[in-house]
């Protein structure tokens, strides 16, 4: 037995172990399949970029880059961040890559990733945390919005999941969104004693996320705080108007929520969330917003976006916590049995016949009882289990048992791969 001491997996991150992990197959694909209807196509982005990136394009005063980015030197000194969230990184991608260089390119792409986060760790709010996005850059019209909000919309319902409640809001364009700002402070600035520390600081840099505190005091001040609505210019107003037309022409149901904001500091006009049953209260799975000058920011050509990003972790509580079973595609799995040696050399030949047909195929290591190698092919979910002896050596056959119905047949050996191959 080893003396040394066990290293444990670092704290807020976990292991997705074979019996968990083809969950997450299943909602990576169902992700996949939806955002291939809706023609998105996949990026995948570095998963450490220039810290840079992030001060720039998600904000220095957010919490996300001021409390909680893992930032390192490189061995050459420059600063390198893991990545916290999917959108600045496609956004930087997408410029580099000249993707958005020519006058009224568009661009539509999803992912699907880790990120990571220094924070508190809770169920389903890791450190590091698996996320589905999508982004939608160069059309700046509320179509492409709702189109963003349906993509999503789908992912969940072909999920299976129940009891969703979709939130919108709108911070407006650029103008607005400092008016609502100003707005905020003037209205908070006479409470200040009575906010949270962290909302007294933000207080000075950013103000809106102060209404996304979950602290009592902070809860309290800002009761009957302005909406953002009253802020909103009349070009802006219009473009929530159509989204919120729009949703409803799809069928799909919402609520205004005034008080919505988002983490980040380049998001503009729509903003949503998306909250589930099954979570408690900390219930939200995803959310998104339009973004239109962080490609700017960036040093892009001035060029619109919009997106989401929806976290795997929280998804799966959901469906796990309203009893819904997702769909385990794959076939099914043959284990091969042998009685002695000769049996066994035979099977290993049986073995790569079936592999290379397609046929998922194992057998246990030498030296293994007959009873032994069916418990392992019970352990291992099996749905058939080939058998062969001296009496099928003789006779140039295998016995084909299905374990699940309990029942056993015969058949030559030259027929046995093509009869697997139709049942699994």
């Amino acid at each position: 037995m080893s003396t040394q001491a066990k290293i444990p997996a670092p704290k807020g991150t976990v292991d997705i172990l074979p019996a968990e992990s083809w969950k997450w197959q299943a909602v990576e694909r169902i992700a996949r399949d939806t955002a291939a209807v809706y023609h998105f196509g996949e990026i995948r982005t570095p998963v450490f970029e220039h810290s840079e990136l992030f001060h720039r394009g998600v904000g220095e005063a957010s919490d996300v880059v001021s409390k909680e980015t893992y930032t390192f030197p490189d061995r050459g000194g420059q600063s390198l961040t893991l990545r916290p969230e999917g959108t600045a990184g496609v956004a930087r991608a997408a410029i580099e890559s000249g993707l958005l260089n020519d006058q009224g390119a568009r661009l539509k792409v999803f992912y699907l990733g880790s990120n990571f986060r220094y924070e508190r760790p809770q169920k389903g709010r890791l450190r590091q945390h698996h996320q589905f996005g999508a982004e939608a850059f160069g059309v700046a019209d509320p179509d492409q919005d709702v189109e963003c909000i349906l993509l999503q919309m789908d992912f969940y319902r072909r999920c299976g999941i129940r009891d969703l409640e979709l939130q919108v809001n709108s911070l407006g364009d650029r103008d607005s969104k400092a008016r609502y700002r100003d707005a905020l402070v003037a209205y908070l600035s006479p409470k200040r004693e009575i906010l949270s520390e962290d909302s007294q600081r933000r207080l000075e840099s950013n103000p809106l996320r102060i209404l996304d505190s979950k602290d009592p005091r902070d809860v309290e001040a800002c009761q009957g705080a302005p909406p953002a609505g009253e802020s909103l210019s009349d070009k802006s107003r219009a473009h929530f108007d159509r989204v919120q037309k729009l949703l409803g022409e799809a069928g799909v149901a919402y609520r205004v929520s005034p008080a919505l904001v988002r983490g980040f500091d380049y998001y503009t006009e729509t903003l949503w969330e998306v909250t589930a049953g099954g979570l408690g209260a900390q219930n939200a799975i995803g959310g998104g917003g339009r973004y239109d000058n962080l490609v700017e920011q960036l040093g892009g050509r001035p060029t619109p976006g919009v997106g989401f990003g929806s976290g795997l972790e929280r998804l799966l509580l959901a469906l796990e916590g309203q009893g819904v079973a997702l769909p385990r595609e794959g076939k099914k799995l043959v284990w091969l049995a042998a009685h002695n040696d000769a049996a066994r050399e035979h099977n290993w030949k049986l073995l790569a016949e079936l592999r290379a047909a397609g046929v998922p195929a194992d057998m246990d290591p030498p030296g293994r009882g007959m009873k032994a190698q069916f418990k392992s092919a019970d352990r291992a979910a099996a749905a058939y289990c080939v058998i062969v002896g001296e009496p099928e050596l003789a006779d140039g056959t295998v016995a084909l048992k299905d374990l699940a119905a309990r029942e056993q047949t015969t058949v030559p050996r030259g027929e046995i791969v093509a009869a697997l191959q139709a049942k699994v």
